[in-house]
C-alpha cells in the first residue's frame, strides 16, 4: 500500500506550484485591479463580485462577511447556480443564455461600479452574459479565470456562450488563476480520470491576494478600511459593530 504522505506531497506540491507560478505573473494585473478596488472603497462604493458556476459560488463567498477582508465586498450570492439547489440543476442554469444578464440586472448594478466575475473555467453562458450586461450599464469589470482552460476548452463546448467569448476577453481588466484544463492534477496508478482539483485553491490566493494589496493601497493613501474582525474572535463582534449600519441594507446578504 503507498504512503498517504507521498500522495499528500504530490497534491501540494502542485498546489504550490500553481499559486506561485499566479504570484509570479500576475503581479501586474493585480496592483491594477488594486488600484481599481481601493479607488472604490476611498468614495465609499461597494465591489460586487459573482462567481457563477457551482464551485465558483464559493470564490464569492471567500471574500465576502470574511475574517480580514473588506467590508465594501458585496457578493451576489444567487442561487440559481449553486450547488444548494442540485448539482445537475447548477450547471444546466450556468448554460442558459440571458440567465446572467437576469442576475447582474436585479442586483442593481449602477454606472461607475465595480464587478468582479470569477469562474474556473471563463466560458460559461451565465458568466459571459453577466460581463456583457455589466458593460453596457457602465459598470467595470474585472475577471479572475484561467486563460488557458478557456482557450484549450473547444469551440463547440455545450458550457460556451453563444458568442463563443472567453471571459479575459470580455473584461476591463483581467486575472490569469493558471487552472489547467480538466482542473483535477493528480494521476493515480490504475485510475483513468485525474483527481484533485485546484481551482479552489487559485481562486482563494488571488481573490485574498487582491484584498491584501487593496487594503495596502487605502492605508497609503491614509484611508483606514474597515474591515471584518472574525465573530469568534476576541471583541469580534464589538468591532464588527461598530460599521454595521454603514453597510446593512447596502450589502444586499449582510
Amino acid at each position: 500500500m503507498s504512503d498517504p504522505a507521498d500522495l499528500g506531497a504530490d497534491y501540494l506540491a502542485r498546489i504550490t506550484s500553481l499559486l506561485e507560478r499566479i504570484h509570479a505573473e500576475e503581479q501586474t494585473s493585480i496592483a491594477k485591479a488594486a488600484s481599481v478596488l481601493a479607488e472604490q472603497i476611498a468614495a465609499d462604493r461597494l465591489i460586487h463580485i459573482y462567481g457563477p458556476g457551482g464551485h465558483s459560488n464559493l470564490a464569492s463567498q471567500e471574500v465576502f462577511f470574511r475574517a480580514g477582508g473588506l467590508m465594501h465586498i458585496s457578493a451576489i450570492l444567487d442561487e440559481g447556480t449553486m450547488l444548494t439547489g442540485g448539482a445537475l440543476r447548477s450547471m444546466a442554469m450556468e448554460r442558459t443564455p440571458g440567465y446572467g444578464r437576469i442576475v447582474i440586472e436585479n442586483a442593481g448594478l449602477v454606472p461607475g461600479d465595480v464587478l468582479i466575475l470569477v469562474n474556473a473555467y471563463g466560458i460559461n453562458t451565465a458568466l459571459i452574459d453577466a460581463a456583457l450586461t455589466a458593460s453596457t450599464l457602465g459598470v467595470r469589470t474585472i475577471g479572475v479565470s484561467s486563460r488557458e482552460h478557456a482557450e484549450k476548452s473547444a469551440a463547440d463546448h455545450p458550457a460556451r456562450h453563444p458568442s463563443g467569448s472567453n471571459l479575459h476577453d470580455v473584461v476591463d481588466l483581467h486575472i490569469d488563476t493558471k487552472v489547467p484544463i480538466g482542473d483535477a492534477v493528480v494521476e493515480l496508478p490504475g485510475v483513468s480520470e485525474k483527481v484533485g482539483a485546484v481551482s479552489t485553491f487559485a481562486n482563494a490566493y488571488t481573490l485574498n491576494w487582491l484584498v491584501q494589496c487593496t487594503i495596502r493601497e487605502l492605508r497609503e493613501r491614509n484611508i483606514e478600511p474597515p474591515i471584518w474582525r472574525s465573530g469568534n474572535a476576541p471583541g469580534g463582534d464589538e468591532a464588527n459593530r461598530k460599521f454595521l449600519d454603514r453597510f446593512k441594507g447596502r450589502v444586499h446578504s449582510l
